[in-house]
């Protein structure tokens, strides 16, 4: 018998005395490639999609959709030339976001972590971009959601409606200078994150055009859906199955209200103000009763796609492997049903620091 052919006999048989060892195997992996940065989900968006001539801020945008570049932001921060009424500031992109953000950052901010609207704006900022996927002709991250009653109407928005109110209002104050209600729901949804400890500062653009006709219908998940359909849901919207399992961390600042009447308010781990990976180790090992579990949570974390990138963020290190997974799957998401990638103009200096 030759020695390569005993090897292999014995390595097989290694492999069938641990049945655990294919499962540790795709742990080593996933980790590796999370720490690495790798990403299979790297499909373009709008207008970059077949585009040769892209600008400086599209080939930006291109390489952190590919995972080419991070899409946490450094520490950069920005000085306003002047008050928001001033004419140096009206001229300048920056210096009137400047001001839309600390208007949101204090009222997403107080001495326990984020608050009850900075959890609303990161639900609302999902629930506008999520109304897409490649087979959409509109929808996305187009300010629907709050500039059409019929769609915000629908149940699965049920909630939003504290934070809808009030970001109509900062609409109401900011439109004059030019703002669209795509752009400041996803600038909301972006500073709703940050603003709770340990959240991540995600790079951030603006110049979405708004559209007033109703998101395509049906789009949204729903808490009592099964992962596998989650994944194939998810998957018409660019995302892969490791994207699915990282958005889902924001349940981490999540309160539910309506899905079991009878426990308004309870949260989906117990450290609602804090930006943390509890949700997932309390999701793997709660039983619904000190926090409350969706079946949504509870399938993506025990399905054969999905349970490994699931247990590598419950586990020891799992909140540095899941920040920045978070912050890429949420990049992509803020642009959904975006056709116009080219010309956005890059605010993130603007946004406050991770705290």
């Amino acid at each position: 018998m030759k020695i390569s052919t005993l090897l292999m006999g014995l390595s097989a048989g290694h492999a069938l005395a641990y049945p655990g060892m294919g499962k540790t195997m795709a742990e080593i992996q996933a980790r590796q490639d999370l720490t690495l940065g790798r990403r299979s989900s790297t499909e373009l968006l709008g207008d970059l999609v077949g585009n040769v001539s892209l600008s400086v801020v599209g080939t930006l945008i291109k390489a952190i959709l590919q995972g080419v570049t991070g899409a946490v932001a450094d520490s950069t921060t920005y000085t306003p030339p002047g008050q928001l009424a001033s004419d140096v500031c009206k001229a300048s992109v920056l210096c009137v976001w400047y001001y839309i953000v600390q208007d949101l950052s204090s009222a997403f901010t107080d001495s326990d972590g984020c608050t009850d609207l900075a959890r609303g704006a990161i639900r609302q900022g999902f629930h506008d971009a999520a109304t897409w996927d490649k087979n959409s002709a509109y929808g996305g991250a187009d300010g629907s959601l709050l500039l059409n009653d019929d769609e915000f109407a629908r149940p699965e928005n049920k909630g939003l409606e504290d934070i809808a109110a009030q970001t109509k209002t900062w609409y109401s104050e900011y439109k004059q200078y030019g703002i669209s209600m795509a752009d400041l729901i996803q600038t909301a949804a972006i500073v709703g994150t940050v603003s709770c400890p340990g959240g991540p500062r995600i790079r951030h653009f603006i110049g979405r055009k708004d559209d007033s006709r109703a998101g395509p219908p049906n789009m949204l998940p729903l808490p009592e859906q099964d992962a596998d359909f989650l994944v194939g849901l998810f998957a018409a919207k660019t995302f892969d199955a490791n994207d699915l399992v990282a958005l889902i961390g924001a349940h981490t600042a999540a309160k539910q209200k309506f899905v079991d009447p009878a426990r308004p308010g309870a949260s989906e781990d117990s450290t609602p103000n804090i930006w943390d990976t509890k949700f997932y180790s309390e999701t793997l090992q709660g039983d619904n009763t000190t926090i409350f579990i969706f079946h949504s949570d509870k399938s993506i974390s025990n399905y054969a796609s999905t349970s490994v990138q699931f247990n590598l963020f419950a586990g020891l290190g799992g909140q540095a492997l899941w920040s920045p997974a978070y912050a890429q799957a949420y990049f992509r998401m803020s642009l959904l049903g975006v056709t116009n990638l080219n010309d956005l103009t890059e605010i993130t200096q603007v946004l406050p620091l991770s705290q």
